[in-house]
Parts: C-alpha cells; structure tokens; sequence
C-alpha cells in the first residue's frame, strides 16, 4: 500500500504543480508578492496531498520563536518535502537557489519573478559575493532569505556537511539567524519514490542574533541544528518503527 500511494502522490504532486504554474501566470503582470501568495498556496496544496494520499502530517514545534522582519533562515535540507513545506511559515521568503533551477521555462521564470535568489556554484568567491550583494537588497526589502546551508539535500542522520557561503552571508548581512531543524528525509527520503506515512516534525530554534565572530557562529549555528535535527530523527525512527509492527 505504501508504494501505491507513494506513486498515486507523486502523479498528483506534479499535476497540482502544473496547476499551480498555470494558476501563476497572470502574475506576471502583478506585484512580486502576488507570486509569493501562490506559491505558499502551492506549498499549503501539498501538505494536504500528502495527509489526505500517503498520511503524512507535519507538526512544527517552536513557530512563536520566529522574529519579524528581515532573517536568515537556516534549515536543514533531507528532503525535496522543506523547499515547499517552508513557504507558509515566514511573511515574505526568498529562497536560495541553483542558478540552473532559474532556466527551467515557466517554473524558473517565475522564481525570478518571485525574486528568488540564484547562486551561481561554479563561479567561486564571485558567486558568493554576488549573492550576499541581491540578499542584502531582499534583507532591506524587510524579507525573509531561506538556505540550506549543506547546499543540497542529506539523508537523515548522515554526517553533516555545511557550507562557508552561509557564513559569509551572515557576516554581510547583519540579521539575526534562525535555525531549523527537521526529519522530513525519513518520510520524504531523497532518490527515491517512496512516501512514507508518519509525522514530520520542524523544530524551530532559537535566533542567533547578529555579530558573533564567524567560527563561533558556524560551530553554533552546526550544533544546534544538528542536535535538535538528531533527535527528531530519533523520535521518527521510533514512530516508524511502532508503524511496522
């Protein structure tokens, strides 16, 4: 059952996805921000596919800890499950992204719309620099800037591997940092098809407030993370080992 609604889902995902782009077009011709509402709805969308399909909740923990106004978000990234399921949470977030993931037709054009932030991996130190100079411009606008700050997706309870980029961005940027921690790869595991039914939990964190020396913010900004990222791993392993009994 679980790889026939695994599979049910996942036709239903790309279609509500194509829906959605559909819906977006005419905001083209719209404000920035009215492409934002649509894809939080996307976002909203799919969370409720996945309760009502594969009987995946999500419960996230610590949503009062969240600081209006201009932040750094800085989640952990196991799954494709936290690029949609974060949008609803913060008022105006812009997402860093693959520069590639821009030229993809409609999908990427709309990102840019939505003033997404595109980083450019192949072009070193130039590459950070440029995206530390458009997040500093969406961080002015008042808006919320989402990384991942292992750069690409880790299964669950792999050992961590953080990049410098997040580092220098919140060294450039003078904001507080918010931490995320979650276990959306037990559920949502990456490279693979299979949707399994559970609750994934996001645990936010406390900010880290701005000015802290680089080492000391990275090891800060790793240990909390991973930490809290552990346990929650730990409590999913124990809901899905009760499941398969």
């Amino acid at each position: 059952m679980i790889v026939l609604r695994s599979i049910i889902f996942n036709i239903a995902f790309y279609l509500n996805l194509a829906i959605w782009l559909l819906v977006a077009i005419p905001t083209f011709l719209m404000p920035y921000s009215a492409i934002i509402a649509v894809a939080k709805a996307w976002g909203r969308s799919n969370l409720v596919l996945l309760r009502a399909i594969c009987g995946i909740d999500v419960d996230f923990r610590g949503l009062d800890k969240i600081p209006k106004g201009p932040l750094l978000v800085a989640s952990k990234h196991q799954s494709t499950w936290e690029t949609f399921a974060l949008l609803p949470l913060f008022a105006d977030p812009a997402f860093i992204m693959k520069r590639e993931l821009q030229w993809i037709p409609l999908f990427g054009w709309l990102s840019i719309k939505g003033r997404m932030i595109p980083v450019d991996r192949g072009a070193g130190s130039q590459g950070l620099t440029a995206m530390n100079e458009r997040a500093g411009k969406e961080l002015a606008s008042g808006r919320q800037i989402v990384i991942f700050p292992e750069g690409t997706r880790r299964p669950a309870g792999a050992e961590p591997r953080y990049k410098y980029g997040i580092v220098q961005l919140y060294a450039a940027t003078n904001v507080p940092c918010l931490p995320v921690a979650l276990n959306s790869g037990l559920y949502w595991p990456r490279r693979s098809i299979l949707r399994k039914p559970g609750t994934i939990v996001v645990d936010i964190l406390d900010p880290i407030p701005p000015g802290l020396d680089k080492d000391e913010f990275k090891a800060r900004l790793q240990d909390v993370i991973e930490g809290a990222s552990s346990r929650l791993v730990d409590e999913g392993r124990r809901e899905l080992a009760k499941r398969s009994l």
